[in-house]
């Protein structure tokens, strides 16, 4: 009998197809802020849980840690405008971060993670539709309106911590990882307004053969498509391989 489905070889030219048509860049970007933000997990466990005499709050450190930051909001600003589903993903990864805020406040008790990284980008997601018909200068506009402002908001003290996802506190606020909409939804503005500029063909600037440094380029690209998985494993990872280092060092 006939065979009826795609064969071997027209799988594999769709697969080939499919990641042609991914836009790789956008993924060693993603990559690159992967392995920044683990670079500066790395740094703050030593500091934090084996009390290595580290300053993770100023400095080449802290300034690795917000590159990594800055790098993901923009990115997904500019990802933002490639889907239809941005409503699907962005309660995905608001979810995916509330879990983490459970996580951690069991394991470390008053660590507290209000509103961090996974909870902004997943309301940025959800928000990105209202600003799809905004043109990029618009766009570049809102977002610096919007992180002056963060510079303002950054400095009242509100009466309660109800609105702390748009930046407003209380004195006493404290989380380990927070990034409000006021001032944060200004870059991923910029990132919207970078894919508009840039990406409106939604194809790739640059051919693939030019991938860099081929195997670094390959394995940034890699960790690029899975950014999500590696964000919520990659703790624990780094404190048990720790764990046991300094165990073993005794």
């Amino acid at each position: 009998m006939p065979a009826t489905g795609a064969g071997p070889v027209t799988l594999k030219i769709i697969k080939e197809k499919t990641t042609t048509n991914r836009i790789w860049e956008i993924d060693l970007f993603r990559g690159v802020a992967i392995l920044l933000m683990v670079t500066f997990h790395f740094l703050y466990d030593l500091a934090e849980f084996f009390h290595l005499p580290l300053d993770y709050q100023q400095g080449l450190i802290y300034y690795t840690g917000k590159g990594a930051v800055i790098l993901f909001i923009l990115v997904a600003g500019i990802s933002s405008l490639f889907t239809a589903s941005n409503l699907r993903r962005g309660v995905k990864i608001f979810l995916w971060g509330f879990v983490i805020y459970l996580v951690v406040e069991t394991v470390i008790p008053g660590s507290n993670i209000i509103f961090g990284i996974l909870q902004f980008l997943g309301t940025s997601m959800i928000l990105a539709p209202l600003f799809m018909g905004l043109p990029s200068p618009v766009l570049t506009v809102l977002g610096a309106l919007i992180l002056l402002a963060g510079r303002y908001t950054g400095t009242l003290t509100w009466p309660h911590n109800w609105l702390a996802w748009l930046g407003l506190v209380r004195g006493d606020f404290f989380s380990v990882d927070y990034y409000p909409l006021c001032p944060w939804l200004g870059v991923f503005l910029w990132g919207m307004s970078l894919g508009k500029t840039f990406y409106s063909s939604r194809q790739s600037l640059f051919p693939h053969s030019l991938l860099p440094f081929h195997p670094l380029g390959r394995s940034l690209q890699f960790l690029g498509r899975h950014s999500l998985t590696i964000y919520l494993v990659h703790q624990p990872v780094i404190l048990l391989l720790l764990y046991l280092f300094f165990l073993a060092v005794k």
